[in-house]
């Protein structure tokens, strides 16, 4: 049977929405699944070299009064970061990320080199759209 295709497109930049695309791309690895992520907009800046794992520097998607509970509430329960699932995802599973060309210009990257080791390239929206039609679960988050 041919492996399930996921394709994720990440507009998030913010630590809760980043953590919980690692859990549900921790569940599709865990089914072997393929999978495509399509790092746009915000999520861009958070791919950065000099953002990456730093939450600090990350903002919440909502209430963002909450983001030092939830922190501490992810380090009390020994969860892994957003780029600790990320690369276990990878290690995993056949998991490419592609960065959006506009986005990360926005942010200041321009070359792959620009961001963290995880991104796989550096594509046009094109990609994405052509990616989601062929998928059989799209998710944008």
């Amino acid at each position: 049977m041919e492996n399930k295709k996921m394709c994720l497109g990440l507009y998030t930049g913010s630590v809760d929405k980043l953590t919980a695309a690692g859990v549900i791309l921790s569940g599709a690895a865990a089914n072997d699944m393929e999978v495509d992520i399509y790092v746009l907009l915000q999520a861009a800046r958070a791919f950065k070299k000099d953002i990456g794992d730093d939450a600090s520097k990350l903002n919440m998607a909502e209430n963002a009064e909450f983001k030092d509970e939830f922190m501490a509430s992810l380090n009390n329960l020994n969860v892994k970061t957003w780029v600790e699932f990320f690369k276990e995802a990878k290690e995993i599973t056949n998991v490419k990320i592609h960065i959006c060309g506009l986005a990360g210009k926005v942010w200041g990257g321009e070359k792959l080199e620009d961001f963290i080791d995880l991104a796989d390239d550096i594509c046009g929206i094109g990609a994405y759209i052509e990616s989601a039609e062929e998928a059989d679960i799209n998710l944008f988050i």
